[in-house]
């Protein structure tokens, strides 16, 4: 089978790179609705930011025997999600967007939920929980996506799979609190 992709010549690439020029990164090739990409990026960026909240607020609220070592991965995801929401935030201007960082309507923006947790264990199925959402969330954006938009595809798959990462670890520290803590009898 042969590839029927044609190159565009250089005379041609030179031409289109001048026309548009303000678009910075966002050429006559950016294959995607970039509206529609801006909206989904800020939404991302919203679970992110209520994801760190979330994180930050157990590290300093968890209590118990296994407090010190889970408070620690709590704080460590935090951090990570910060600095998830700041390549999104980085990529929305790239896109010619503007990152929505405001408070109002955080949580209608984002698609974890902001759930405090009472013991350790609850803390960690929140976190769990919100881990699990934005892994779907993260694949079907990547799925969306296809190759329109390869450089927003690989954002987000080096994202997913930090969350994937998370998702194991608070999973494994589920496993290793007692079951009667777990199950709630």
């Amino acid at each position: 089978m042969t590839n029927q992709f044609v190159m565009t010549d250089t005379p041609t690439l030179r031409q289109r790179a001048r026309q548009h020029i303000e678009a910075g990164a966002v050429t006559v090739g950016y294959g995607a609705d970039r509206e529609a990409v801006l909206t989904l990026l800020n939404g991302a960026l919203a679970t992110e930011i209520v994801c760190m909240l979330r994180y930050r607020r157990h590290h300093f609220m968890v209590r118990g025997i296994h407090s010190q070592a889970v408070a620690e991965e709590f704080l460590m995801h935090s951090n990570e999600e910060q600095g998830h929401a700041d390549l999104l935030a980085e990529r929305i201007v790239q896109l010619g967007g503007e990152p929505n960082f405001s408070p109002e309507g955080l949580l209608a923006r984002s698609h974890a939920e902001y759930v405090e947790g009472v013991t350790l264990v609850d803390m960690i199925k929140e976190n769990l929980v919100a881990e699990r959402i934005a892994i779907d969330s993260y694949r079907e954006v990547i799925q969306y996506l296809g190759n329109q938009d390869p450089t927003t595809q690989r954002l987000l798959e080096s994202i997913l799979a930090v969350e994937e990462e998370h998702a194991d670890d608070l999973a494994d520290l589920l496993f290793a609190m007692p079951p009667e803590q777990v199950d709630g009898h």
